[in-house]
């Protein structure tokens, strides 16, 4: 089989298409025949060595999103079956003709349902819920999502929207995103460099991070509260949490699907219902083939997609 691998840190150059013997099936795993990959801002940031503990081990490969057919079972896996179609988040070896994916992160694609419109909806819409449902918006108050033309952040602008919240801010890099956005409903976009982000909101959902932090922070109405699900890293004040009495909570889907799983489950199927309704759009913003993966991430980290940026083997 075919798969993508880097053997020194840094920028899409170091992909590599190698071929490779096909991987087997662990405990709780699924071997599964790809059809469609996401690729994904913190996948981008592992392959230029910028995540936790500064990388993984040399030589490694991508993780994300996977889509496809089942063709193997490990041990112990129950509630699947070969030829299954499934989608799963998978945190190594996504970009690659076959891939292993954990049990209890996988999910049937429904009949009529395509692998791509898998990949763009489930997994982003699966952050941008819990991001959502962690937050809590209530009442009259406000949202504002960075990163809200990424593959998460126009899910999250949508579903804000659709789950009644009166007010959301969009903030991007680039004015040249606005359009998008507007037509997914945001009531105000705001670019990074603006010298100010409108009028203070209660709930930031904050998917990028770094240097961005301190200004999703100082966004905040006091009392507010941040949901920090990005690879970005940051650093914040901690004056700034106890004179304006706000909060940040830390988001990650792993620990979200395994201690909330009736919500998890939950979600998964409003997004689905969400989207055969037409209330929901998955954006897919380029299909490239595997070969191409330095290309994609050429694209995500130029921050030039507007929605999800797929592989194809």
């Amino acid at each position: 089989m075919r798969r993508v691998r880097f053997h020194a840190y840094g920028g899409p150059e170091v992909l590599c298409v190698e071929e490779a013997e096909s991987p087997v099936p662990g405990p709780g795993e699924l071997l599964v025949r790809t059809e469609a990959i996401g690729v994904t801002l913190p996948c981008v940031r592992r392959v230029r060595g910028d995540g936790k503990g500064g990388g993984d081990p040399l030589p490694s490969m991508p993780g994300g999103e996977i889509a496809g057919e089942v063709v193997a079972l490990g041990p112990d896996v129950t509630g699947f079956a070969v030829g299954d179609r499934v989608t799963s988040l998978t945190f190594k070896g996504s970009y690659a003709e076959l891939a292993l994916a954990p049990a209890f992160l996988a999910s049937r694609i429904p009949d009529g349902a395509s692998a791509v419109e898998a990949v763009a909806l489930v997994r982003s819409g699966q952050v941008a819920l819990a991001a959502l449902s962690t937050a809590a918006p209530a009442g009259t108050e406000s949202v504002l999502i960075t990163g809200a033309a990424s593959a998460t952040g126009h899910l999250a602008v949508q579903l804000a929207k659709l789950q009644g919240v009166p007010r959301v801010v969009a903030a991007v890099g680039s004015a040249d995103k606005a359009e998008f956005l507007y037509g997914l409903g945001a009531d105000e976009v705001v670019t990074y460099d603006q010298e100010s982000w409108s009028e203070p909101v209660d709930i930031v959902l904050d998917g990028v991070g770094g240097e961005l932090l301190p200004r999703a922070l100082a966004a905040l109405a006091e009392g507010g509260r941040l949901i920090f699900f990005n690879s970005g890293g940051g650093t914040v004040p901690a004056y700034e949490l106890l004179a304006g009495s706000k909060t940040i909570t830390g988001l990650t889907m792993r620990r979200f699907a395994t201690v909330h799983r009736e919500r998890y489950e939950r979600h998964e199927a409003q997004l689905w219902e969400l989207a055969g309704s037409g209330r929901l759009r998955a954006a897919v913003h380029a299909e490239l083939p595997l070969a191409e993966a330095a290309k994609a991430h050429e694209i995500i980290e130029a921050r030039a997609n507007l929605g999800k940026v797929v592989l194809r083997p």
